[in-house]
């Protein structure tokens, strides 16, 4: 098995050449973001990818239009661009909770067109408000789809459904066997992310996601496939922030490259 860390461009504020200096120093593979359409800031963001050794995953989240076509003419839009970039693959943000089962299978169908097109494989990613926003309907959508391959982001099903998930073992299942990609952030019932992982009144909760990201490592092993991790913790207001002053907690940073170097010693 390959084991890639990324590192999420959410959230960054230094000049991107900075970044990625960072970004390499701190031991990742890459970065996973979204691509803006204008041509030179894009080639300048592919520029210093390349010149520091960086692999991209593209980056779709953008899917926030309620009517239908609209809705898919962007996806379409976004992906064929992050395409043209070439990406090791794309994490894709795919549909709407509010869609239907059938209107958001348009938009798999659509991603799976693309892919076979352009050659670039695509993941959808297990988020609140979008098509696979809890377990229960994600399970319906892989049985119901069962080439739909996921970007494993539970940190939100632990949100949505309020739990450790400790009732749906059985969609949790299936979910890790369809993983290709996981966001390392660590969320809990009442929230999306912890405040610190490194904190000891998280260490069930942490544990927990590392028990699930375990079942997703060993498929991996025994299928010898590269598995990617994005180490996702957010910036405010994912990231607690103090009140009036509006201060994080903690920083973004420091708490990424931590989880990537739990990682990187446990796998």
């Amino acid at each position: 098995m390959t084991l890639q860390f990324f590192a999420p461009a959410w959230g960054n504020t230094l000049p991107f050449e900075q970044f990625c200096r960072n970004v390499k120093a701190a031991g990742y593979d890459g970065v996973e973001m979204a691509l803006p359409f204008e041509t030179a800031e894009k080639d300048a963001i592919l520029d210093s990818l390349a010149k520091h050794g960086l692999s991209l995953i593209g980056q779709y989240w953008q899917s926030l239009e309620s009517d239908l076509d609209q809705h898919a003419a962007n996806y379409e839009k976004y992906l064929r661009h992050l395409t043209d970039a070439r990406p090791l693959f794309i994490n894709c943000q795919t549909g709407k909770d509010f869609f239907t089962f059938e209107q958001n299978r348009r938009l798999f169908e659509l991603a799976d067109r693309i892919t076979a097109e352009t050659g670039v494989r695509i993941t959808h990613e297990t988020h609140r408000g979008k098509a696979l926003f809890a377990a229960h309907i994600t399970r319906d959508y892989l049985e119901k789809l069962p080439d739909i391959r996921l970007a494993l982001d539970i940190s939100h099903w632990c949100n949505v459904h309020e739990s450790l998930l400790e009732n749906q073992e059985d969609a949790v299942q299936l979910a890790i066997r369809h993983t290709d990609h996981i966001h390392s952030r660590v969320g809990h019932p009442e929230g999306p992310q912890v405040n610190d992982p490194r904190a000891p009144e998280w260490a069930d909760v942490l544990q927990a996601h590392l028990n699930w990201w375990d079942e997703v490592v060993a498929t991996h092993r025994d299928a010898q496939t590269v598995l990617t991790v994005t180490t996702e913790f957010g910036p405010a207001p994912y990231l607690p922030t103090l009140p009036y002053t509006q201060m994080p907690v903690v920083n973004q940073w420091e708490v990424n490259v931590f989880m990537m170097n739990l990682l990187k010693e446990r796998y």
